[in-house]
């Protein structure tokens, strides 16, 4: 592991330097053509300061290139307003509200985002166009490395030239554009962003900010800021654990109290009736960071250090103690090789201590008016480590260690050509340490290049993409070695009509690698309370794709909506065995054909404005439909959802009515339980008190306010860790 450690700082070493070298090289050319010129002693000029150093005006995401090529379906853009509203400590539940996303819901301080039903591998998480760099994506009880608070906005990308950012975005991406690298030159000597928030079900404190400080007239702009979040257990609305499991808790109790165990019937009761609270829950979050950019002529270069910090409990399934501890004499082991747990010594509370250390680069270069206008890089380093704690003492450690960087040359306009093209380098290290270490320590190391095309000026445009992708995943201690070469591609027909419509069909075939999880996994995850178990031959997952899209304004009403469905050749999945290993009921990772269909949309609507007072209404809906060429459904697809709004806005103020509708899951995998369907009614009421200000506002927020119990679907806990009842929150954010 050493070994390992010293040559992934030695390639984070060699990318920054290489970065460095050819983000300073053309800025210093500029700053060289003419060392007499009195314009390299004028102050930056006005637009300097009003511009994004990495010109967000003309992209989604630092990935660049999206905005202009529109293979993209589906596109959300959280920021301001809608951010604070919907402000979580977890990216998941920030976006859940939106059409097409869904959330893991693990656990209060745990929930990631899940696109279109798609979770894990095959949803990108990206750090403004670059990857997380955790273990998010290893199990849903680990928690983003992402903390919403400080975010500017985030965006949520769906369709196929999501691919560019890797074969892992096969559902979409979600990039949250943050502060940590300069984005703008400030026009005040100081600028200052605040957000402060709390509320009633979790007894939330937290609180943000920032600050960016242009450093004269150097060109220079530094940045620091940082967050700090603290939680009890939650407020739930009824009984904690599901209908089906609390009566099989009851009739356990019944059959111990027959057999003269009156303590264990009456902890399987106590366990049962537990209503109001979910135990463990509570969370406790600090992140800090501080970046340094710079800006000459048309080219920048940026550098940011950042900390994200979190411990969060894990709910325990009532009447599930753990079978594991001090082992008995004489113990054997299982066909797996994993030792059998002895004697019960009682449940003890699981909760997670995660720290991820994070550097990251970020360049634009502009190459003149020839063939390629401009260079952009993108470069991240991370050492990432998740303990999982049994009550006082350390279960399973989890390190990652990784680096990702991408260069991107972005072409002039030829005619009617346009584009971009680049490569991608991503290295992780993983190792588990401890009595519960379900996954063997593994390397996955991966290069690959991409491309963007579109072609047509008129109505009517022609759009493609590529991305060949070479994976190399180890794992030295299991001896195993697999290497894999993918080739993902994308064409789309779009037509552009009058008020921003735009309308069109998209093709894909993608390929996707295993993961060193899905490979290697083979014992207990106590976080998790399942058995866990890879296959070290799954082949190469692979799926055709296609969607029709519409989106633009008619009359008074703005609209977006998609259809699409994918075909997929050795899909991989988790699914529940229905035996048991140590105690615990065993998950594999298996591997057959799947179809996802799905359709999702949004409609926005106003239908009064008389200049003072506008009047409109929303509406959202989603609905997936996944199925296993055996005919059984795909584990944990959220149902159909539909939610629907009325707003007002009158001056200072605005005001929202909202309900959620979550119909019932019944189509289910095997060992699967459904999930009854639930409505949810909040409100909002936003407050801009400075009118020559209107970036400092106040939110009260109710959710749910009729106290009704609710259940993600999409969750592996959701039979006993419920969403929150009834909630009061109030935030205020203030940028000046």
């Amino acid at each position: 592991m050493l070994y390992r450690k010293q040559t992934s700082r030695r390639l984070f070493a060699s990318t920054l330097a290489l970065a460095t070298v050819l983000a300073a090289a053309p800025i210093a050319a500029q700053e060289s053509e003419d060392p007499t010129s009195s314009e390299a002693d004028e102050p930056p000029s006005e637009d300097l300061h009003d511009r994004r150093i990495d010109y967000q005006g003309q992209i989604i995401v630092s990935a660049q290139g999206l905005r202009q090529f529109d293979l993209l379906a589906g596109t959300s853009v959280v920021e301001a307003a809608d951010l604070q509203r919907n402000m979580d400590g977890q990216l998941g539940e920030v976006l859940a509200s939106l059409p097409g996303v869904s959330a893991s819901g693990f656990a209060p301080g745990a929930s990631r985002p899940i696109l279109r039903g798609f979770a894990g591998e095959r949803v990108k998480v990206l750090v403004d166009g670059i990857g997380a760099i955790d273990a998010s994506n290893t199990s849903d009880d680990h928690a983003v490395s992402i903390d919403p608070l400080t975010a500017e906005s985030i965006e949520v990308l769906r369709g196929p030239a999501v691919l560019l950012f890797g074969s892992q975005a096969i559902g979409g991406a979600v990039n949250v554009i943050d502060k940590r690298i300069p984005r703008r030159i400030p026009d005040e000597p100081i600028h200052v962003d605040l957000v402060a928030r709390g509320d009633t079900a979790s007894d939330l404190r937290e609180f943000g900010g920032s600050i960016d400080v242009p450093l004269g007239n150097s060109g220079f702009v530094a940045h620091i800021d940082g967050s700090w979040r603290k939680t009890n257990d939650l407020e739930i609305a009824g009984y904690q654990v599901a209908p089906l499991l609390r009566a099989e808790l009851l009739e356990e109790a019944a059959e111990e109290e027959a057999e003269g165990e009156v303590e264990e019937a009456a902890e399987l009761r106590e366990a049962a009736e537990q209503r109001g609270i979910l135990p463990n829950s509570a969370t406790e979050t600090w992140t800090a960071n501080a970046g340094l950019a710079f800006a000459r002529g048309d080219s920048s270069l940026g550098v940011s250090f950042g900390v994200y910090d979190t411990d969060y409990g894990i709910p325990g399934r009532p009447g599930a103690g753990h079978h594991h501890g001090e082992e008995e004499e004489g113990h054997d082991e299982d066909d797996h090789g994993d030792e059998e747990y002895g004697e019960e010594e009682g449940e003890e509370l699981v909760s997670i201590g995660l720290r991820q250390y994070r550097a990251d680069l970020r360049g634009d270069v502009f190459l003149g008016e020839g063939f390629f206008e401009r260079l952009r890089l993108r470069a991240g380093y991370s050492d990432y480590t998740h303990t999982e704690f049994e009550g006082d003492e350390v279960g399973t450690v989890f390190d990652v260690e990784g680096i990702e960087g991408r260069l991107e040359l972005v072409q002039n306009q030829q005619g009617r050509w346009r584009g971009s093209m680049g490569a991608q380098y991503y290295f992780r290290d993983f190792e588990a340490v401890g009595a519960e270490a379900f996954v063997a320590p593994n390397r996955t190391e991966q290069i690959a290049f991409f491309a963007l095309q579109e072609y047509g000026n008129g109505p009517v445009q022609v759009e493609g993409s590529v991305r060949f992708e070479s994976t190399d995943v180890d794992s030295t201690q299991l001896g195993i070695e697999r290497s894999f070469d993918t080739f993902s591609g994308a064409l789309g027909l779009a037509y552009d009509g009058p008020q921003a419509f735009r309308a069109g069909v998209n093709v894909s075939r993608v390929a996707r690698a295993p993961s060193g999880e899905e490979l290697f996994s083979n014992g207990p995850h106590i976080a998790t309370q399942a058995f866990e178990i890879g296959d070290p031959n799954l082949d190469t997952e692979r799926a055709w794709g296609a969607e029709i899209f519409a989106r633009g304004r008619v009359g008074r009403a703005e609209f977006s909506l998609a259809a699409y469905k994918n075909w997929f050749d050795d899909f991989i999945y988790l699914s529940a065995t229905g035996t048991e290993e140590d105690e615990l009921p065993v998950f594999a990772y298996r591997q057959q054909d799947a179809t996802y269909t799905g359709v999702e949309g949004e409609i926005d609507y106003e239908f009064y404005d008389d200049g003072n007072v506008a009047l409109g209404a929303e509406l959202r809906g989603e609905y997936v439909r996944a199925k296993l060429s055996d005919g059984n459904s795909v584990p944990r697809i959220p149902p159909l959802s539909l939610s629907g709004a009325l707003t007002a806005s009158a001056g200072d103020f605005d005001l929202r009515g909202e309900v959620e509708w979550f119909d019932d899951q019944r189509k289910v995998a095997p060992f699967e339980t459904a999930t009854e369907g639930f409505t949810h009614v909040n409100a909002a009421i936003t407050w801009r008190p400075l009118r020559d200000n209107p970036n400092v506002s106040f939110i009260v927020k109710a959710d749910n306010i009729f106290d009704v119990t609710g259940r993600r679907h999409t969750s592996f806990t959701k039979d006993f860790v419920p969403l929150a009842g009834r909630n009061i929150s109030a935030s205020v954010r203030a940028s000046f």
